[in-house]
């Protein structure tokens, strides 16, 4: 005989044993107590959370023969039949093959003939969202007023998919993602009947890894049992099979990054690799290791949103001390984004690598989060004393720290814009005419240079340096406006000059980065005019 699955072995038959969606039961119940019962019923939620099988048993209940609080007998005839799939009362159609219009007149058409036996004839319409318009179009007559003895109901992943004149038909039942403590009692109770043996730990990596699915979760308990099979089921058995990485070393790998040791996360990295662990797990399982990691830092009851032993929690806590959480929300954000890449990647290794270096070496990115990380690490620089030695001999530090004893030192050392000999001719010319450049411009584009500050960059080119914001965007965002600006500079001075776009998070700190070009010609003007 051919094995069945853990998932259709188990599948509820009544709704007492529907785990995770008792606000669904209750009411379902209740209707079928009260003989309340609607003609058109909408299941929404995520996969695996129990919409199929909760239709299956409320269309054996409407048709059950002798009815037990609400529940089935799974006796009679009627119940028997449509568990066997062999009754004509119950109808399933799957929506993602069968989404044309003339499947919905089939069922029209069909709607008009009353059940041979039984009560109800009932509809469960998977996938719903799959239908095209006109098939919604086709269904929207008889889903609002069908004969009484007809049952819609539609299931779908993607409520936000079906019109809303479907919507306003149905009644709308949101089902929720299962928790993991239910789908751990759930797993604990079937291999008690199965007299499997399994690991606590083991349960709960995978309930964790199901994501609120039940039946995912029962796919990856039988997929490790098959592995395994006549062995315990232990915690590192699961991990091998779902190739998953032990939460130690994530823990090795932040404290590699947060040390900046390149060469030491890429061969913890290869030894992940050389286990045969998943990449794409273990970019899926570092990002909710982050969350966790951020969510102890920000909050003084994480253990209630925590997953985690007290061996663990213990852990984070004192890595959380180490780090900031703007730094974690900038290493989530990287991980986010090469979380949807790796999937596609021909080269996972290499994104991955690359994807590291850039956490070891935030002076690499722009992104504003990224500037705060390396802040932080030049603050860690300059309280190591880690300055250039002045002629003298002694460092910078020791200068200052003389001057303060000796109560000179009155405001914080400044970081100095080096000048270059000579400022280009060509630069020179737009920044005297920098009034003339940007009224001859169109709108917007007048508008953004009036908030340009012009200055140098290290090759000499000229920089317009835009606090973040539209200014900025309109240049960087879209190509075609730099263009237009370079084609106006040109016609200025008769000559092309490539410009650099350069935005900061604020306009104060200009005068501490960059060179303000206009001030040092308006400086030399004045000076050229002041009588010998």
């Amino acid at each position: 005989m051919s094995y069945t699955a853990l998932y259709r072995k188990f599948r509820p038959n009544r709704f007492e044993d529907v785990k995770g969606q008792e606000h669904i039961v209750t009411t379902l119940k209740n209707q079928l107590k009260a003989e309340r019962i609607g003609h058109a019923y909408l299941f929404c939620g995520s996969r695996g959370t129990g919409k199929t099988t909760i239709a299956k048993i409320f269309a054996r209940a409407v048709n059950c023969e002798e009815p037990q609080d609400g529940n089935p007998c799974g006796e009679c005839a009627a119940c028997k039949a449509i568990s066997a799939g062999a009754s004509m009362n119950v109808i399933e159609i799957d929506a993602a093959s069968n989404n044309g219009v003339d499947n919905i007149r089939e069922i029209v058409d069909e709607v008009s003939y009353s059940p041979a036996q039984g009560k109800y004839k009932v509809y469960i319409i998977d996938e719903v969202h799959m239908l095209s318009i006109g098939a919604f179009n086709a269904l929207l007559k008889t889903l609002e007023e069908p004969p009484s003895y007809v049952i819609f109901i539609l299931a779908t992943t993607e409520v936000h998919k079906i019109p809303i004149t479907i919507l306003s038909r149905c009644q709308r039942y949101d089902f929720k993602r299962i928790t993991v403590e239910t789908i751990m009692g759930r797993m604990q109770e079937l291999m008690e009947t199965e007299g499997s043996e399994v690991e606590e730990r083991a349960l709960r990596y995978i309930a964790r890894a199901a994501d609120g699915s039940m039946r995912d979760a029962l796919s990856l308990l039988d997929q490790c049992i098959a592995f395994h099979f006549g062995d315990r089921l232990t915690y590192e058995k699961t991990l091998d099979v779902l190739g998953a990485v032990d939460t130690s070393v994530f823990s090795r790998m932040l404290r590699l990054v947060l040390e900046k040791n390149i060469l030491g996360a890429i061969g913890l990295l290869e030894e992940v690799i050389m286990q045969g662990r998943e990449l794409s797990q273990f970019v899926a399982d570092f990002t909710w290791y982050l969350r966790n990691l951020l969510l102890v830092g920000t909050s003084e009851a994480a253990e209630d949103v925590i997953d985690m032993s007290s061996e663990g929690l213990r852990n984070l806590k004192e890595e959380a001390q180490m780090v900031d959480a703007v730094v974690i929300m900038r290493y989530i954000r990287i991980f986010s984004e090469v979380s949807d890449r790796i999937r596609y990647a021909s080269q996972k290794r290499i994104l991955l690598e690359t994807t590291i270096i850039k956490l070891c070496r935030p002076e690499m990115e722009k992104e504003n989060d990224a500037l705060f990380d390396r802040v932080a690490a030049l603050e860690k620089q300059l309280a190591e004393g880690a300055f250039l030695k002045e002629p003298g001999g002694s460092s910078v530090k020791e200068g200052a720290a003389l001057q303060a004893e000796e109560g000179v030192l009155e405001q914080p050392a400044r970081k100095m814009a080096l000048l270059p000999e000579a400022i280009p001719g060509d630069i020179r010319k737009i920044v005297e005419q920098w009034k003339r450049v940007t009224g001859s411009a169109s709108m917007p584009m007048k508008q953004y240079l009036r908030e340009a500050r012009p200055s140098l960059d290290q090759d000499n080119r000229l920089l317009l340096v835009f606090e973040d914001g539209l200014a900025s965007d309109y240049f960087l965002k879209e190509p075609e406006n730099k263009q237009k600006l370079n084609e106006l500079l040109a016609t200025c001075i008769g000559k092309e000059v490539e410009v650099v776009i350069q935005t900061i998070s604020d306009n104060r700190l200009f005068e501490e980065t960059y060179v303000d070009l206009q001030a040092v010609i308006q400086m030399e003007i004045e000076d050229e005019e002041t009588p010998m």
